[in-house]
């Protein structure tokens, strides 16, 4: 067995865990769940800037690339959230992500710009609709002389 064979199923999985959990953050600050927003068991409130708005694109994003549909402008929304999150909130008390507590936004960006790059992979919504399109297309017939 090579472990290329491996590539595609490994980084459908990676895409999922990672639009699992970002989906998670979404479910803890849109409805307390999971611990709520910071471990506070509460909500953020509804419409505040910028963590309700953050909120929903961790739901909807963290969804959409867990199912593996719209997966790339998913991960570009959900990339560039973070990055936001990284610079806007986190920076301002330090450089590096170890010091000013924006290692989760840091990966998240640079793990959602890679699902961007990549793709779904294999085991997705996009990659079911693409076979079952493949298996519709009719075939041409062979050109009569």
């Amino acid at each position: 067995m090579t472990f290329d064979r491996l590539a595609g199923p490994v980084w459908s999985l990676f895409r999922m865990v990672v639009g699992l959990l970002f989906a998670c953050h979404g479910l803890a600050g849109l409805f307390g769940l999971l611990g709520g927003n910071r471990g506070t068991g509460e909500a953020v409130p509804v419409g505040s800037w910028p963590g309700w708005y953050a909120a929903i694109i961790q739901l909807v994003c963290g969804g959409l690339v867990l199912a593996g549909l719209f997966t790339r402008p998913a991960a570009i929304l959900a990339s560039g959230s973070m990055a936001y999150a990284y610079f806007v909130v986190h920076q301002k008390t330090g450089l590096m992500p170890i010091e000013n507590g924006g290692v989760n936004s840091a990966l998240y960006a640079w793990s959602f710009l890679a699902i961007a790059a990549l793709g779904a992979g294999p085991w997705s919504v996009e990659a079911l609709l693409s076979r079952r399109k493949a298996a519709t297309k009719p075939t041409p017939e062979p050109a009569t002389a």
